[in-house]
């Protein structure tokens, strides 16, 4: 699966979260300054040859809607992001994370339960 450019990555995120819209509703959730009709219309076809979107037709209006999942993309960026900078280690993004972001004690003991949480289910 390729990664979006910003601008797609726009319009996906605004798909996600509105399941399905016409590109209309999709440039109405734009913050100004709104990008073109004629961008967002050029971008969703751009989705669609990737296979991210897919689309009813209305006569001559479409209705987009996503096939990607947000989940799924953002599981398979997320291990390319793991892959290419952190040398596809988990400890090692996590420990550049909580440097970084300067994670405080009750925020790492969130991640600690977290962790701990998912250790339980695997063990089960």
């Amino acid at each position: 699966m390729k990664e979006l450019t910003k601008a797609e990555e726009q319009v996906m995120q605004i798909l996600w979260e509105i399941k399905s819209g016409f590109v209309k509703d999709i440039l109405g959730r734009f913050r100004e300054p709104k990008p073109a009709y004629t961008t967002v219309s050029t971008i969703i076809r751009i989705l669609e040859e990737k296979g991210f979107i897919g689309h009813k037709a209305y006569g001559k209006a479409h209705e987009y809607f996503p096939l990607v999942q947000k989940a799924t993309y953002t599981r398979i960026l997320m291990k390319g992001i793991m892959m290419k900078y952190f040398g596809n280690s988990l400890r090692q993004m996590v420990s550049f994370f909580s440097h970084e972001k300067g994670m405080t004690a009750s925020e790492l003991e969130e991640l600690k339960q977290i962790i701990e949480e998912e250790i339980r289910s695997k063990q089960s």
